[in-house]
């Protein structure tokens, strides 16, 4: 008999982000929001630059008394501005940065003048036309524009963008506290002594490393025995936004994540995605936290990450668009036709092409340590050719 359909993953995407809603939002110095999500947008509290600057070193003239010669009056440097006006045949000494004075319209620069004290006469080409190397007031922005959206990951650029617009602190989501527990009496700490029924649970270090470019707080609940009464009082005690399991979510008879996670409280949304690596994958909600049940396998337990827990994380922080997103490469290695399940193939992208590992077991961590790349296999895909365009996702 067979068994319920499995979902296709984007579907499953869309009904894992609609378990969760974004952390309620706070604010913030500027120094601690880097790699946090925009709560709201963010718009310019002053205009950049606040005055005509200049571009260059040089010489701030009239663009109207070119050729020259001029006689310098002053200087302008950033900081300490010319506070006077710039008449006919006039030029003010003018410095990177600097407040471009008043009458002056345009910068000539050193190296295309010749000074002999008060002195100035042009010995280059001297600029094309009006304006030249002068950055002018609100070249980079204006007061009120919107300059970082609600959803945005505030990244270093974007932060030094904040504070030039005259943000001290910024408004984001509460970072995500996500629980991470392995289960199955098999699994011992690395480097533990091991016996011959034994194996060392590295799930945890893998999740936790996955997220390490994101702000989260990380709750390690430890390998967790396979013993139903273990299991429910730890669910019970779970204390965050998103509990993440790895192990026991498949259908065998030691395979009691599911039933404990009910007995503890919890409702399973779905199960059993149309995925490969990580078809028995379940996602529901314990009181206030969303799960994650991901496959025990080391492989289908990352490709879940990356596809699932990932953007999971960035929704709860406030991301507008959560999901990876895939890119074109050039195939250099044939493909067989896929099956009924959307494959994600460990590959390497070299020299511009990109070639799937000859074996794609998940239980293989050599394998994903070699690739950077996922490619993309649509259910029933056609056989693909060598240099045909193929789909990817980057991996670390």
């Amino acid at each position: 008999m067979a068994g319920p359909a499995l979902l296709p993953v984007a579907d499953a995407q869309s009904r894992l982000l609609a378990l969760a809603t974004p952390l309620p939002a706070e604010t913030v110095p500027l120094a601690q929001a880097a790699n946090r999500y925009a709560a709201a947008d963010i718009t310019a509290l002053r205009t950049q630059p606040i005055a005509d600057l200049s571009a260059m070193d040089g010489y701030a003239i009239r663009f109207a008394d070119m050729p020259g010669p001029w006689t310098v009056i002053g200087e302008s440097a950033a900081g300490r501005s010319f506070g006077g006006q710039v008449s006919p045949g006039q030029a003010v000494r003018i410095f990177t940065g600097a407040h471009v004075p008043a009458g002056a319209d345009t910068v000539l620069v050193q190296e295309e003048a010749s000074r002999d004290a008060a002195a100035l006469t042009l010995t280059g080409e001297g600029p094309a036309y009006e304006s030249r190397n002068i950055r002018r007031r609100g070249l980079d922005f204006a007061e009120g524009d919107t300059l970082i959206a609600a959803g945005d990951r505030l990244t270093p650029a974007r932060l030094a963008l904040a504070g030039v617009a005259g943000h001290a602190t910024l408004p984001v989501r509460r970072i995500p506290r996500i629980a991470i527990a392995a289960t199955g009496d098999e699994l011992v700490p690395p480097g533990a002594d091991i016996g011959p029924d034994q194996l060392p649970e590295t799930n945890r270090l893998m999740l936790t490393a996955q997220l390490a470019d994101l702000q989260v707080e990380i709750v390690d609940l430890g390998i967790l025995p396979d013993r139903a009464d273990a299991l429910e009082a730890a669910f019970r005690a779970v204390d965050a936004d998103l509990l993440v399991t790895t192990g026991g979510a498949s259908v065998g008879d030691h395979d009691l994540v599911r039933p404990a996670l009910e007995a503890a409280g919890a409702t399973i949304d779905f199960w059993r995605i149309a995925l490969r690596p990580g078809k028995p994958m379940m996602a529901g909600r314990l009181g206030k936290a969303v799960i994650l049940g991901l496959p025990g396998n080391p492989v289908s337990a990352f490709v879940t990450a990356q596809l699932f827990v990932r953007p999971l994380a960035a929704y709860l922080a406030g991301a507008r668009n959560p999901f990876p997103q895939p890119r074109a490469a050039i195939l250099g290695e044939p493909l067989p036709a896929n099956g009924e399940r959307t494959d994600y193939l460990r590959a390497e992208l070299r020299d511009g092409a990109v070639s799937a590992s000859t074996i794609q077991d998940s239980s293989m961590l050599r394998t994903l340590a070699r690739a950077n790349c996922l490619i993309l296999r649509a259910p029933h895909a056609l056989p693909a050719n060598i240099g045909d365009s193929v789909e990817i996702l980057g991996i670390a």
